[in-house]
């Protein structure tokens, strides 16, 4: 399981990166919301543990943003921000949990085994949008009702992108997530992919599915 923790404390980072990988967990530590802003771009989470003082920017916006921008991934806050209005002032911005600083490691791990639990237990078998529905348990695709031939490979890569709908992903994350390791030619098979996918999709509609972000990745729009 991977974690991003985002947190400005130097002592209070290392302690929990290091408490964090003892368990077992792969543990990812920035300390400013550019940091954070690269580390959620490059690769998914399966949990964000979120200071809210950094040194460049307050987390509640930077977890307004991410949200806006498609991200789902579960945030936990960590704060010594106390009071009742904080506490809503973060679940209304999209925190799935909120923990007072000082507190117990041990009540943090169960925090975040259950943000992975509940993740796990509300994953979705059909994904749509823009009148394409993914069947995630028949391993169908249809566009308004009318069934798409898909390669498994191809079905892979349209199921990234429709759990991140609107989130650009990077040509590395899309590569990792699709070949079994990546290696540099994967680059160029990904743009051939794409080209299959966009050719089989995209016929039926007035708009592009997909925009290519020169130098970064793709993007379902």
């Amino acid at each position: 399981m991977k974690v991003l923790i985002v947190e400005d404390q130097h002592g209070l980072g290392q302690f929990l990166k290091q408490g964090l990988a003892e368990r077992s967990y792969t543990v990812t530590w920035v300390r400013t919301c550019s940091d954070a802003r690269n580390a959620l771009c490059e690769t998914n989470y399966d949990v964000i543990v979120l200071d809210l003082g950094l040194p460049d920017g307050d987390g509640l916006d930077l977890l307004r943003e991410w949200r806006q921008s498609g991200f789902v991934e579960p945030v936990l806050i960590l704060s010594a921000r106390d009071t009742v209005d904080d506490r809503i002032a973060g679940l209304n911005r999209g925190a799935d949990d909120y923990l007072q600083k000082p507190f117990s490691f041990e009540e943090l791990l169960a925090r975040i085994r259950a943000l992975i639990r509940r993740q796990g237990a509300v994953k979705q078998t059909v994904l749509e949008y823009r009148g394409i529905r993914l069947d995630l348990l028949s391993h169908t695709v249809r566009i308004n009702s009318n069934e798409v031939d898909l390669t498994s490979r191809e079905f892979a890569l349209l199921e990234i992108f429709m759990h991140n709908p609107g989130r650009t992903l990077t040509r590395t994350l899309i590569s990792e997530k699709i070949w079994a390791s990546h290696y540099e030619v994967d680059t160029n098979l990904l743009d051939v992919y794409m080209s299959r996918l966009r050719a089989k999709l995209e016929p039926g509609f007035d708009k592009p599915l997909f925009k290519t972000v020169r130098g970064v990745g793709y993007q379902l729009v």
